[in-house]
């Protein structure tokens, strides 16, 4: 495991010294106002899931969010104007072999897949390729978390009975043939639509989150690490909606696509 996790990240950085450059000159001070379909979150500190090693809670500046997942007419509109992301082109170091399985072709859409609707199976190279192309980048986890805690009229609704709930119901059903469409509920306190209740998301450090157990012990698997000891550190045990979301991230491979996984695209706000 060892060995797996040192070839990805050495993979990863000799291949992604573009991806870095590019995210460091998206994070520079952009024009305010922030662009039309993105929304404000105003930086603030929260207590995460893991608990950092700095102490209980982290800082979280100001930054822009996406109002609403990234859709499949978006993303089309990327594939064409980059041929090397259309799904017969894509390296398979970059996207398994399920990407963009739900369209009928490279640039085709088909009848079953409705432009609204969110566009999944895309990995996280694909999804980090998209924000770049539009002078953007992934969120980060403590930036997703932290905007995803709104309720519809609250900051943070993490312990609200009701707002947990809903997404454990979410959580429990099955993969639908058909998503709806983006923005068909209603927005959270900053505007936000489908944080939760469509599809999981992309983050840019999705993997691996803090554990407490020393990957160099032999014997100590992944399930172990993130189950076992590493469940010690949790901030909330009880909050098994946030666990769910760490444990599906901690799973991920950079070139992983799922049926019910896409993006949305983020902005570094100046001060």
């Amino acid at each position: 495991m060892l060995i797996h996790r040192f070839g990805i990240s050495v993979l990863c950085s000799i291949l992604l010294t573009g991806v870095v450059e590019s995210d460091a000159n998206a994070q520079a001070t952009v024009p305010v106002p922030v662009p039309s379909d993105m929304r404000r979150v105003r930086g603030g500190v929260f207590r995460p899931f893991y608990r950092p090693v700095s102490g209980e809670t982290v800082r979280v500046a100001s930054f822009a969010l996406d109002q609403h997942p990234v859709t499949n007419a978006e993303f089309l509109a990327f594939v064409r104007a980059q041929p090397r992301w259309q799904r017969s082109h894509v390296v398979r170091l970059f996207a398994d072999e399920r990407y963009l399985s739900r369209w009928q072709g490279d640039t085709d859409l088909g009848a079953d897949v409705g432009e609204r609707q969110p566009v999944v199976a895309v990995s996280w190279f694909a999804a980090s390729a998209y924000c770049r192309w539009r002078g953007r980048r992934l969120p980060t986890e403590n930036e997703w978390e932290f905007a995803g805690r709104a309720g519809e009229h609250a900051i943070d609704a993490s312990h609200d009975p009701r707002f947990v709930q809903q997404i454990l119901r979410w959580y429990e059903r099955r993969l639908p043939d058909q998503f709806a469409n983006v923005m068909s509920g209603t927005p959270n306190y900053w505007g936000l639509y489908d944080m939760h209740g469509l599809i999981w998301e992309w983050v840019s450090d999705f993997n691996p989150p803090t554990v407490s157990s020393d990957s160099r012990q032999p014997g100590d698997s992944e399930v172990s690490r993130f189950c076992g000891g590493a469940a010690l550190d949790a901030a909330d045990r009880g909050d098994y909606a946030a666990f769910i979301r760490y444990a599906l991230r901690y799973s991920l491979r950079p070139a992983y696509t799922v049926q019910n996984l896409g993006f949305r695209c983020a902005l570094t706000l100046g001060r």
